[in-house]
């Protein structure tokens, strides 16, 4: 523990020339006298660290020492591709590996290149979950990011509506989409169907006790290609059912805003020719009519249910409560 923390003072005061001793304190997450004990070891172990004192002071190597501690791990090396996910390193347990990689990176730089490198950190910053839902990490999401780093088969229980179910799989990747994990494996033995899991629904993971080696990947297996023809397959298969709507021009152009994208895309692209009152009827796809009835009511009277009957008599009963609740316009006198 305190070897590490010595290399992470070597690389910080080389990064950063100049750091006081508290300002490394916080850092590294101990008190100033541990610091300058650290910093007495150093010079002990022949790296050439001094403190200087005044306003412009601090703990600086000797000029044109460098340390040779700047080679990444593996690890480290990985986690470079994700250093602009903060909160997905975090899920995945890989936050001090990724400090550790970008202090190292940091200390190979010229200064001029470090300063750009580092601005970025003030200027970048992706936020993946969706609105007002508090992020939270599956429990099991570091272990199954283990397994998907090692090639490891393992076992994986799901929770799913009909019940439990129990699969050897190959974790072949992760995907962090609005906020929520979802795995990507392929089912061991039989034909090796594919399967796309929530990490939150995972109930256990364990090592597949058939399998004592690593699988071997698909070459020709891509992450992202996968992902993007599944969520366009999946968002599709939810739309089970379809309404009849008319809506004006501008409901028209409102209508992927409030609706599936996919559904909406498709309900515009059979639209017919605007009727006499500038309406344009359509056949609109929808997971069910209770979500319909919710989707569409933000349009307002700028849609009309025209079928099934019994989606159109909810909006015929909404409509007698806003009445009811507001009352006729009063008569101005």
């Amino acid at each position: 523990m305190r070897a590490a923390r010595l290399i992470r003072m070597a690389l910080l005061v080389q990064s950063s020339p100049g750091l006081t001793a508290a300002s490394l304190a916080l850092e590294l997450g101990v008190s100033e006298r541990t610091v300058i004990r650290d910093a007495q070891a150093l010079q002990e172990a022949g790296v050439p660290i001094r403190s200087e004192r005044g306003r412009t002071g601090g703990y600086r190597l000797a000029p044109g020492y460098r340390t040779r501690l700047t080679t990444l791990r593996p690890a480290e090396a990985e986690t470079l591709y994700l250093s602009g996910m903060p909160a997905a390193l975090r899920d995945l347990g890989l936050s001090g590996a990724a400090d550790s990689a970008r202090l190292k990176l940091s200390a190979t730089l010229l200064p001029s290149l470090r300063a750009a490198a580092e601005s970025s950190v003030h200027r970048f910053h992706l936020d993946a979950p969706a609105w007002f839902r508090e992020p939270s990490a599956p429990e099991l999401l570091p272990e199954l990011a283990r397994a998907v780093w090692d090639d490891r088969p393992v076992r994986l229980a799901y929770a799913r509506p009909g019940g439990e179910v129990s699969r050897p799989v190959e974790p072949y990747g992760l995907v962090l989409k609005a906020g929520v994990w979802y795995v990507v494996c392929r089912v061991r033995g039989g034909a090796g169907a594919w399967r796309t899991y929530r990490v939150d629904r995972v109930t256990a993971l364990s090592p597949d006790p058939g399998a004592e080696e690593p699988f071997v990947r698909d070459p020709s297996f891509d992450l992202a290609a996968y992902w993007e023809e599944h969520s366009a397959a999946f968002a599709r298969a939810l739309l089970r059912t379809s309404v009849t709507v008319r809506v004006t021009e501008r409901g028209l152009r409102r209508l992927p805003a409030v609706v599936d994208p996919a559904g909406a895309a498709e309900a515009q692209a059979s639209a017919g020719v605007p009727d006499a009152a500038g309406r344009v009827t359509l056949e609109l796809p929808v997971e069910s009519e209770e979500v319909a009835f919710e989707q569409l009511s933000v349009l307002g009277a700028e849609a009309e249910v025209l079928a099934p009957q019994g989606l159109r008599a909810r909006f015929r009963e909404r409509a007698r409560a806003l009445t009811a609740l507001y009352g006729p316009e009063e008569d101005q006198r």
